[in-house]
């Protein structure tokens, strides 16, 4: 296998392989500079979450929230698979858009919104738009009349690594009604519910709960008049290679079967991480090294590594996503090895650039090591900035012949053959077994 460190171009792999032979054939051979920090995307693993989504939720329609990441890969992998899309800014609306998507496939999921957002929704045709209190109603009606409406209540998960409610939301009890009333009132066309657990969700039946609300709604919306045909149940679910939606997805579909067995009623959501989080390996490498010594015995009591990624770039999940990352080193060490207490720092001169604090980790660990950090596609990318002048991460994407076979076959024709020669600008290279 010859694996190039080119940004421009998917890498179809002939064999079955895994992104460590990935990591190892662009870092041995010096393909790629290492002294910068560089990410393998593997595109089958979008697929294959994409159909574990169809297979176990098939009455949910996935919105993908491109906030997550937006990698231009990424988004058109979901578009040319027929996926819909959570956008919350005129930015991401045309992002998308500019995919071949059409307008009726996007939810502007942001319930306070700008005016010229609301303008400019308005003039590319993207109708279904959410709120959640009377003044954006009142901007609504002034701005875009004609817009599909989707309440958003307030449901929060008692675990989850991002809570929403603080921000976005109505209570469902006693808001929720009044502003149905409001919107009724002002004539405005009401078409669901809509609600989000809290991002990172890992309180399922809170899900059931939500759904419950919606139903009570809905029928409060009838006796005003309305027709609801939406619901909208959020993000929340996991998406690391060692979690699934087995569980979240039981919880799911007999809630919906219990409230909501009318088939004319379109379900939707927006997952976010459980699409791309699993897809993304981050590796990065040991620049500097630091040694700390008891001052009595003069022994090595732990350690300070200083790599090429941190908090203001990738790692800013760690602030802003409450993310626990897990280093793993590439090279071998010996299970009976020395360990010593470390912490990873980031390459910027501000102490607050701390990645891990206190790990056991072999006391061997050197300058130019390479230490790797897998679910790192939700929530990093699209947050990181060069701060202090450090580069981003490039991004090297990959996929298995096998998958990309089929990939091809799931790909509505329509959008087939830009897939295959254009797809979003990257070449298709095809890497051999032989090469």
């Amino acid at each position: 296998m010859k694996f190039s460190a080119n940004e421009d171009c998917i890498q179809v792999i002939d064999e079955t392989t895994n992104v460590v032979n990935i990591i190892n054939e662009l870092t041995m051979h010096g393909t790629t500079n290492n002294e910068d920090p560089f990410y393998i995307f593997d595109i089958g693993d979008v697929v294959k979450k994409h159909q574990s989504w169809i297979e176990r939720m098939p009455r949910v329609i996935p919105h993908y929230a491109v906030k997550c990441n937006d990698n231009d890969v990424v988004l058109a992998t979901l578009a040319a698979l027929g996926t819909s899309f959570d956008c919350a800014s005129k930015v991401e609306i045309s992002k998308v858009l500019s995919l071949g998507v059409q307008p009726e496939r996007i939810i502007y999921a942001n319930p306070c919104k700008s005016k010229s957002s609301i303008i400019y929704a308005r003039e590319v045709g993207v109708k279904t738009m959410t709120f959640d209190c009377d003044i954006e109603l009142q901007k609504i009606k002034k701005l875009f009349p004609d817009a599909n409406l989707v309440l958003r209540i307030r449901c929060e998960a008692e675990i989850a690594q991002c809570a929403l409610g603080k921000k976005f939301g109505c209570d469902p009890v006693i808001e929720a009604p009044k502003l149905l009333k409001t919107a009724r009132s002002l004539n405005l066309n009401v078409v669901g519910i809509s609600f989000h657990v809290g991002s990172g969700c890992a309180d399922f039946p809170i899900y059931r709960k939500a759904l419950g609300f919606c139903k009570v709604l809905f029928m409060k919306a009838e006796e005003l008049g309305y027709n609801l045909t939406i619901v909208d149940i959020g993000g929340g679910f996991p998406g690391d290679n060692d979690k699934s939606i087995d569980e979240v997805s039981i919880i799911i579909n007999q809630s919906l079967e219990e409230y909501f067995p009318e088939k004319h009623v379109r379900v939707i959501a927006e997952p976010g991480r459980f699409y791309v989080a699993s897809a993304f390996t981050l590796i990065t490498n040991v620049h500097s090294k630091k040694n700390i010594y008891n001052p009595l015995s003069d022994e090595i009591e732990s350690t300070m590594l200083y790599i090429n990624d941190g908090v203001y770039a990738s790692f800013n999940c760690l602030l802003y996503d409450h993310q626990i990352v897990k280093p793993k080193l590439l090279k071998d060490h010996s299970e009976t090895e020395k360990t010593i207490k470390t912490t990873i720092f980031g390459p910027t001169c501000d102490a607050l650039d701390e990645i891990i604090v206190g790990a056991n980790m072999p006391e061997s660990i050197d300058l130019g090591d390479f230490i790797y950090f897998e679910n790192m596609g939700a929530y990093t990318l699209p947050v990181a900035s060069p701060f202090n002048g450090f580069p981003l991460p490039k991004v090297y994407h990959f996929i298995e012949r096998d998958m990309w076979q089929m990939v091809r076959s799931m790909i509505p024709v329509e959008a087939n053959d830009r897939f295959i020669e254009d797809f979003i600008g990257k070449t298709i290279e095809i890497v051999s077994t032989t090469a």
